[in-house]
């Protein structure tokens, strides 16, 4: 486990310390709510239209704009911005974004409240170009970067403007990918050595992001930099984070990914702002922003006067938070699946009730399912009292008729585990504080007699978990034979998965699977549930804990599935369609990305496990596209380049040509498929 600490309890809710940012009369970190951003995707020069779109998107709810400033005369037309806004009485911090033009950001600094640079391009221009640094190379190098950015600290410092230090995974100068590679330690040490620069000039005004497209990337990078700021300044606040995973994509796959990146970290208590990038109109990323920050802001109020909650598992959770690595755990079969071990983080549905009529029941999920025929349903749960499970024989007879081969499993009480067992491939049993040692260690041995798994679904706050663990370890104890899994139930899913995790390595058992579940609340909408089942599964799943994940609460068990697949591949476990790395355009984008990402989806969204990359310019798109297997990039008004890899591989292609080149681009590549 590294010595680092990059959060101050792993088990129970607490938001990072940091010091507050002034944005304009906006302020950051400190005490402030989650502040929730976004950005224009106007020409900036065009001063009506970015007047327009920013005044939709304050009226929307967003709190800080960001605008493009590549030019002297983008950064020229902010302070006409400005005057427009003025004259409209619309009161909202703007930012001026820069890349490549330290010039541009020096005019910048006089018309905005905050100036976001990135050090991957702020004073160098990105080669790809390998080359070995000895140290007094490296030294003169960070001094020649260092001399070109000191200005803008000193002006900035002057007109009391706050600074963003964003780096990109996607734009890490060739400097730091030489010495570092492509890693959430080149980000860091990337960042760092801009904030040597201004601490030097004693200027503390500092917003930090740590951007990828990759959530495992990001979420690492955003914890490694907390880490490295609490080394230098042990004891004191620490700078607030601006958190968000970039190039996102679009619809439901772009607000996954953004929830399990972002809300991994604000479950760390990481992040003081937040800006969603999808590929949409910018006003629609501010009602998911709001959400993924109000669900933090509502829990801290509703635990600032609730005591901690220490919890003492006595292992680690993770052995390194800095770096995936899936959980090592035993293979179980299940059915016709096995779980765990290297297996795939398996799928399962949660049903509820055991239906009263079976094949009704049967037919209608086959249905179901048949819609979504790329992806697997690999286990289905019911819920069974006692006096119901003589029925579930009934069930498991309908579901093979109906053509499931998903194994049936059923959520019953202790006592019933002995009825349940002969019709079943698994028990799911709740565990509380109120279950008797004896029942449990009866539902035990009635599994190991029957021969089938036993899950123990563990029901409290985090620190309830560890006497849990010791209860149900106990019960199975003088079980021979016996095979188990674990989960949680928890208002606190993330912090009691952890939880549990740790006690079993301290207690030995540190090989036995995990299941993580989501039930969709009864009152809750579908933006929400996205939000918070992609939170609540892909913060643990980019933790490397889940062998399986399971999801109910939903009418159409087909949508629980389908939904439970896109949370799998946004967090880098499971590849079950084509995954587009695509931009939320800004005023640099030379192309509709909109129109473009969605011509290009049409086209090849169903060639299942590549990665096609569609940026708007180049500022992050060759890095970005390091990851994928194809890239589309504008590199001039209507003019597209194709990549392989991080390869142009064609120049200078006509933006109405381009999807149809990149197809054939595709068949060279033996990457094709028909589509069937």
């Amino acid at each position: 486990m590294s010595a680092l600490r990059y959060v101050t309890d792993l088990y129970w809710p607490v938001r990072r310390e940091t010091r507050e940012v002034r944005v304009g009369e906006v302020g950051i970190g400190g005490v402030n709510p989650i502040r929730v951003q976004s950005m224009t995707t106007t020409d900036t020069q065009d001063v009506k239209a970015s007047a327009d779109q920013i005044e939709r998107l304050v009226s929307a709810g967003c709190e800080i704009v960001r605008l493009t400033a590549p030019s002297i005369r983008d950064a020229e037309s902010l302070g006409e911005i400005q005057a427009e806004l003025a004259r409209r009485r619309i009161r909202v911090p703007l930012v001026a974004d820069i890349h490549f033009t330290p010039n541009a950001a020096m005019i910048a600094a006089e018309h905005v409240e905050k100036v976001r640079i990135n050090p991957g391009n702020f004073a160098d221009k990105k080669k790809f170009e390998i080359r070995e640094y000895d140290d007094h190379a490296w030294v003169e190098e960070i001094e020649r970067v260092a001399a070109r950015f000191r200005p803008l600290v000193r002006r900035c410092k002057q007109l009391g403007r706050a600074m963003r230090i964003g780096t990109n995974h996607g734009s890490l100068s060739d400097r730091i990918l030489n010495r570092y590679g492509d890693t959430p330690a080149g980000m860091v040490a990337s960042a760092l050595e801009f904030l040597d620069v201004c601490e030097d000039e004693r200027f503390f005004d500092l917003v930090f992001s740590m951007k990828s497209s990759n959530t495992q990337v990001a979420i690492q990078a955003y914890r490694l930099l907390a880490a490295r700021l609490a080394e230098r300044a042990p004891g004191r606040p620490g700078y607030p984070f601006h958190v968000g995973v970039t190039e996102a994509g679009d619809g439901e796959d772009g607000r996954v990914k953004s929830a399990i990146g972002i809300g991994a970290l604000l479950e760390d208590g990481i992040g003081d702002t937040v800006r969603v990038s999808l590929t949409e109109d910018p006003v629609r990323e501010i009602p998911v922003a709001r959400a993924l920050a109000r669900r933090y802001d509502d829990r801290c109020a509703a635990l600032a006067a609730t005591p901690a909650e220490a919890c003492e598992p006595g292992a680690p959770c993770v052995d390194d938070p800095f770096a995936h690595a899936r959980r090592a755990t035993r293979v179980l079969a299940v059915g016709a699946f096995e779980l765990g071990g290297g297996q795939p983080v398996r799928v399962e549905l949660e049903f509820g009730a055991l239906p009263r009529e079976a094949k009704a029941a049967a037919d209608a999920l086959s249905l179901s399912l048949a819609v979504r025929a790329d992806i697997e349903c690999e286990g289905l749960l019911v819920d069974c009292e006692t006096a119901s499970a003589p029925r579930l024989g009934e069930l498991a007879s309908a579901l093979v008729a109906a053509g499931i081969r998903a194994p049936l499993s059923a959520r019953v009480p202790a006592a019933a585990v002995d009825a349940a067992a002969k019709s079943v491939a698994r028990v799911v049993v709740p565990v509380s504080s109120e279950s008797q040692p004896e029942e449990l260690a009866a539902a035990a041995d009635s599994a190991a007699r029957h021969g089938i798994v036993i899950e123990w679904q563990l029901e409290g706050r985090p620190a309830s978990i560890p006497a849990l663990v010791d209860r149900v370890l106990e019960a199975g104890r003088r079980v021979a034979g016996l095979r188990t899994l674990f989960a949680v139930a928890s208002t606190l899913p993330v912090h009691a998965a952890r939880a549990l995790v740790a006690c079993l390595c301290a207690r030995g058992a540190a090989e036995a699977p995990v299941v993580l579940r989501y039930r969709r609340a009864a009152d809750a909408g579908d933006d929400a549930t996205i939000l918070h089942a992609a939170t609540d599964l892909g913060a643990l799943l980019c933790d490397g804990i889940g062998d399986g994940v399971a999801v109910g609460g939903f009418d159409d068990p087909g949508r629980a599935l389908d939904l439970a697949y896109r949370i799998l591949q946004g967090a880098r476990l499971r590849t079950s369609w084509t995954e587009f790395i695509s931009c939320p355009s800004c005023g640099r984008t030379l192309f509709d990305l909109e129109e473009t990402t969605a011509r290009i989806k049409a086209r090849t969204q169903h060639l299942k496990g590549l990665k096609i990359a569609i940026m708007g310019c180049i500022v992050n798109g060759p890095g970005e596209m390091a990851d994928a297997d194809f890239g589309y990039v504008g590199s001039g008004p209507g003019i597209v380049n194709l990549y392989v890899g991080k390869q142009v591989v064609e120049r200078q292609v006509p933006q109405d040509e381009a999807p149809d080149r990149l197809v054939a681009l595709i068949q060279r590549c033996g990457r094709w498929a028909e589509p069937s």
